[in-house]
């Protein structure tokens, strides 16, 4: 059995709904699924995982949530190569570039990045099988 951690910050509820549809997926497909927040997680917990959700929404400028998930992601991406990740979150304006970012920060940290997920605000029926269908994959 594969173990996953689905971590993520959700500031209205919308990365919220998407992370509990990752866990559903990797949770059918047979995975040990453990769903944390941005402070319960951290570089020394990577290894504990065969694979990791990331979610977070876009902020700001299109940027990361800066003050709880940003810290914990940075301290986090010297321990990501090798590791089979996946990424998701919901944006209300901009067109998704923070998730652009996102990936290729990751892919130059050396993680295997199995899929990205975005939508804007609240997910749709279509944004949470995606993020089903994430979980799915990472289990």
């Amino acid at each position: 059995m594969s173990k996953v951690a689905v971590v993520f910050w959700s500031g209205t509820g919308n990365t919220q709904q998407m992370a509990k549809a990752v866990a559903e997926g990797a949770q059918e497909a047979g995975a040990e699924v453990t769903v944390l927040g941005p402070s319960e997680f951290s570089a020394g917990d990577v290894a504990s995982y065969d694979a990791i959700a990331f979610g977070c929404p876009a902020m700001g400028a299109e940027v990361l949530e800066e003050l709880e998930f940003e810290p914990m992601f940075t301290a986090v991406e010297g321990s990501l190569s090798g590791k089979k990740i996946g990424l998701f979150g919901s944006w209300g304006w901009g067109d998704g570039a923070w998730m652009e970012e996102w990936k290729s920060r990751c892919d130059t940290d050396g993680a295997d990045v199995i899929s990205t997920v975005i939508c804007q605000d609240a997910p749709d029926e279509e944004a949470l099988a995606e993020c089903k269908a994430l979980g799915t994959a990472l289990a």
